[in-house]
């Protein structure tokens, strides 16, 4: 047997598996040319990563590779395989080798073996195909047959220097989970842990009667990685890795830009409307209109030509479709022309991650530039309060990193005061807009009340306003108070119809006034005019006084002159004026 080479070199290049989520927590893949340990128990997905692995390098990176299975048939295998889409009998032609190797039930050991023989077939199938990649998968199978420890070590050592010595990218699967797996790992590969230069380790428990799936990078020679665990889903496509490391929000791109609510007058509440990628929360109990406003949103958006994802996890897309219709909101003819898309997340089966990996592969799908996800407080019943805090939190992160703009709804529990803390999932304090709707009791009345929490980034009102459904559509009240409570239903009306009256008696008032206010206004005039003509007769009375007067006067002087010519008067006068007798 060849000696073991050094395995502690420089950071190897990657090879990449094509297994979203997975390359980007290793940085790139799988250590290219160095062997990898993927450890897990019964139904994790070991053979599902292992083969996406080699598909991935048989498609697009130009690796063939060899899956060499010890457990399944390789018939078995790609029927198992075939709803992925994989088209794994055009690869297996020439990029990809099926070797079953699986011990017969009924063999019966005599003496001793090794995988000698098997590995001296493979290498002349390797180089006649030229393949880079190769999966060993349930390895633990073969070894289960050596009972001496030492002979199985061995053949670890043989394997591990085998694959070295052909600088091949390999995969080794072994059955190990639960509290058996440091205990397996130890007695039946012994030290190949420390061998290899990676090892993973799927996990696949039940929590709450829901499925989780969880991966951990457990080593990583010559390269950083994740240490933490992250959930994965076995999909449509294979295996897909949540990527629970840097928030998406940290590439977000910051827009100024508005789009409408779908409701005028809440959007003269916003200032304006929704931010452009903002993330919003309409948070209210059972019956509140919390999808009513949310689509609402998505038929504005529709609108305005863009595409739309509405995924509803309280009824049917058609159910939905034909309430919303009572309301004025019609999305049927945008379902048709294919700017909307809805989904029925009744459809979708499993944990919070899984809810969340599918709604991003949608979104991707229909290239969603609006997404409405009602009501996202059901992930909370789908595992522990910690993965579903964690998947709304990568939620609001990843759509603000797609720019993405983001109405959730979250129904409240109205026999726990759930109001004040926004939602079970206490998303309230990474959405931007937080709306809260609830129920007034009136008079005898159940009526619908809005109000906005908060709304970072923009002055809002902060009113409680009533919300009004008819069939022309979704509006908001203006605000009646009175002794500082908020009026609506038929004290709203009543109050109307109270100001209604007093204003039309007020109008009436005013008009009576104004007439009375005329007539004097005429009466005073026409005496203004009498006095003015009374006036102007006084003043032509006096003139003509003063000048009969003034002829009056003249006559009689002029009367005094003529006599006192005619007696002379005017000699004597004069005379006595020279100083004569």
């Amino acid at each position: 047997m060849k000696p073991i080479q050094s395995s502690v070199s420089a950071v190897p290049n990657k090879a990449p598996t094509g297994i979203t989520g997975f390359d980007e927590i290793t940085g790139g893949g799988l250590p290219h040319g160095r062997t990898t340990l993927l450890m897990g128990g019964a139904g994790s997905g070991k053979t599902v990563f292992s083969l996406q692995f080699l598909v991935h390098g048989a498609q697009d990176c130009k690796e063939p590779g060899v899956f060499v299975a010890f457990e399944e048939t390789s018939k078995r295998i790609m029927a198992n395989a075939e709803s992925f889409g994989w088209k794994l009998p055009e690869l297996q032609r020439k990029k990809l080798y099926f070797l079953d190797a699986q011990p017969l039930p009924d063999l019966i050991q005599s003496g001793d073996f090794d995988l000698g023989g098997m590995l001296a077939a493979l290498e002349s199938r390797i180089k006649e195909m030229g393949a880079r990649r190769i999966v060993f998968d349930a390895l633990d199978i073969v070894l289960a047959l050596l009972t001496d420890p030492a002979k199985k070590r061995r053949e670890v050592y043989r394997l591990h220097a085998w694959l070295l010595d052909h600088e091949l990218t390999g995969i080794i699967t072994a059955k190990a989970g639960g509290d058996e797996t440091i205990s397996v790992i130890q007695q039946t590969f012994g030290c190949m842990q420390f061998m290899v230069d990676c090892a993973v380790i799927l996990s696949h428990s039940v929590a709450l009667g829901v499925s989780h799936r969880n991966l951990r990078v457990q080593k990583y020679r010559g390269s950083s990685f994740d240490e933490n665990e992250a959930p994965f889903l076995i999909g449509a496509k294979g295996f897909e890795v949540a990527d629970v490391r840097t928030p998406g929000r940290l590439n977000a791109q910051m827009s100024n830009e508005r789009v409408s609510s779908g409701v005028e007058r809440l959007d003269t509440m916003l200032g304006g409307g929704y931010y452009r990628g903002a993330s919003v929360l309409i948070t209210g109990y059972s019956g509140t209109a919390k999808t009513t406003l949310s689509a609402a949103f998505a038929e504005a958006a529709c609108r305005r030509g863009e595409r739309t994802l509405f995924v509803s996890f309280d009824s049917d897309c058609s159910e939905v479709v034909r309430n919303l219709a009572s309301v004025g909101i019609r999305l049927d003819h945008y379902l048709k022309n294919g700017c909307l898309r809805m989904i029925s997340a009744r459809s979708i089966a499993g944990s919070a991650e899984t809810y969340l990996v599918r709604v991003k592969a949608f979104a991707r799908e229909h290239e969603a530039r609006c997404l409405v996800i009602d009501p996202v407080s059901t992930w909370y019943k789908s595992g522990n309060d910690l993965t579903a805090q964690s998947v709304a939190d990568r939620l609001i992160d990843w759509a603000k990193g797609d720019g993405i703009t983001l109405v959730c709804t979250s129904l409240l529990d109205e026999m726990s005061n759930r109001a004040q803390s926004g939602s079970s999932l206490q998303i309230s304090s990474l959405a931007d807009t937080w709306i809260h709707l609830s129920y007034l009791v009136q008079a005898g009345e159940r009526n619908r009340g809005l109000s906005i929490v908060k709304s970072r980034g923009t002055a809002h009102s902060n009113q409680v306003r009533e919300l009004i459904l008819s069939d022309s559509g979704v509006t908001l009240a203006d605000t009646y108070t009175a002794g500082g409570e908020v009026l609506m239903g038929t004290l709203r009306w009543e109050k109307e119809r109270a100001e209604r009256v007093a204003a039309e008696a007020a109008e009436a008032e005013a008009k009576l006034k104004r007439v009375t206010l005329d007539a004097e206004e005429a009466e005073l005039e026409v005496r203004l005019k009498s006095l003015k003509t009374l006036l102007a007769a006084k003043q032509l009375e006096k003139e003509l006084l003063v000048r009969s007067t003034r002829n009056h006067e003249g006559e009689r002087s002029r009367g005094r002159t003529q006599i006192n010519e005619l007696r002379g008067a005017d000699a004597a006068i004069a005379g006595e004026k020279e100083g004569r007798p």
